[in-house]
């Protein structure tokens, strides 16, 4: 198995950076080393006392499993920036093979196998939004990386030898694996090649650290551990907490409530005001450049009850919607927001009807009478006479509902969909 060059691929435009390091974080290698991060193995100490002595190679890596980039991505892209600012070698992996093979973690079935096809038009826009937080310019450049390049070229003898360095003991030890096994659900050989893969990732870009959430700690001790037995070199794993709803699952787009890096300011405005309450401090820490300091004040004055939780989410909505559009944009949603439901226009008694993530809004509508027929359907949105909360026209006759949203028809019809 012989190591292969990177490849290089220059960034077109930047647009905009974030990192999360506020002006108020006197100490940016604290920040790195806290903000947001679940755990550091070995330990934060050692990683600390590493990243005074040399330039340390760092990576992350991400699977084109939808056609965009959400604000989950980003946790691990802030702090990866983090990273670079601080002089380290960055490197973003796409992983354009590992995405047909599908990612088993944290799912309770076996996740769809992608075509190379559906990957590739996938991670179309991958590059040009993760620039909006790594430089892929300058004098510390970033490097983004596809692990086809070395994946593909694998024979059966590669894949045994790596095979040989895991027991399925490991493999049982995984949560999801465990359980499927329990309840009687399949698990297939082609998931346990999942985590030697990504592991493997680490073997040949022969890194010093990788970063990921913290949902991800099992695939990367095994690039730890296959970067001990191959190149006998230690790799820090760094994992981010997640941001979870109010059933524990992350924020993404199989759960239907992915914040998209394409959403509007006001569907991004609306979306996180749709979080409760517990996800306030996660928000700011995870999704702002707020200091560690404004956030341990946040996190108290929500225990002490000091201040108003509405208040403070309507606040994380502007900074996250001012990285993603601009202070004049965000400034534009929170108003509209305001408008829209704290001055009433919209009913207070508004039923609720759960759906599935992909439901056409034609049918929610048809069940629920508020239009008599797809035909009435297809009038109104060509009218403009159906929008959403945040006076978004819908203007797609097959329109389908991919997250929780309130829809008015007409001027006093509404109705408020979540996804079940």
């Amino acid at each position: 198995m012989k190591k292969s060059s990177e490849e290089v691929v220059n960034s077109g435009n930047q647009i905009s950076n974030s990192s999360g390091v506020n002006e108020g974080d006197k100490n940016p290698t604290e920040v790195l080393l806290k903000k947001g991060v679940q755990e550091i193995l070995p330990s934060s100490s050692f990683l600390s006392s590493i990243l005074a002595k040399k330039r340390l190679k760092v990576y992350a890596g991400i699977d084109p499993t939808g056609p965009t980039l959400h604000i989950g991505h980003v946790i691990v892209l802030r702090k990866l920036k983090q990273f670079q600012d601080l002089g380290h070698q960055v490197v973003l992996l796409i992983g354009d093979f590992t995405a047909t093979i599908g990612d088993p973690t944290d799912k309770s079935a076996v996740r769809k196998v992608l075509t190379a096809k559906e990957v590739k038009k996938n991670l179309t826009l991958y590059k040009k939004q993760a620039s909006k937080f790594i430089n892929f310019s300058g004098r510390n450049k970033a490097t983004i990386v596809y692990n086809s390049k070395w994946l593909k070229k694998m024979d059966l003898k590669d894949v045994l030898d790596l095979s040989s360095l895991m027991t399925v003991d490991q493999m049982m030890k995984r949560d999801m694996f465990s359980v499927r096994h329990e309840a009687g659900k399949p698990i297939y050989i082609h998931e346990f090649l999942y985590p030697l893969m990504q592991g493997y990732d680490s073997v040949m870009l022969d890194v010093d650290a990788e970063i990921g959430g913290n949902d991800q700690m099992f695939n990367m001790m095994v690039g730890r551990d296959f970067q001990k037995k191959i190149n006998n070199k230690e790799k820090v794993c760094i994992t981010m907490k997640l941001l979870t709803d109010t059933t524990g699952k992350k924020m993404g787009k199989s759960e239907g409530n992915m914040v998209s890096l394409l959403d509007s300011n006001f569907e991004m405005f609306g979306k996180i005001m749709s979080w409760t309450d517990s996800m306030i401090v996660n928000g700011f820490e995870l999704c702002t450049d707020y200091s560690i300091e404004e956030i341990e004040n946040i996190k108290n004055d929500i225990q002490n009850q000091i201040s108003n939780p509405r208040d403070l989410k309507l606040k994380l909505a502007f900074e996250i919607v001012k990285i993603y559009h601009s202070e004049q944009k965000a400034k534009e949603a929170q108003d509209n927001f305001i408008n829209t439901f704290s001055k009433k226009e919209t009913p207070e008694n508004i039923t609720e009807v759960f759906v599935p993530v992909s439901t056409p809004l034609s049918l929610v509508l048809l069940n629920e009478k508020l239009v008599k027929s797809i035909g009435e359907f297809k009038r109104l949105v060509g009218e403009g006479a159906i929008s959403t909360g945040d006076d978004k026209k819908i203007e797609d006759f097959n329109y389908k509902v991919e997250y929780p949203m309130i829809v008015k028809v007409g001027k006093r019809r509404f109705v408020d969909i979540k996804i079940s």
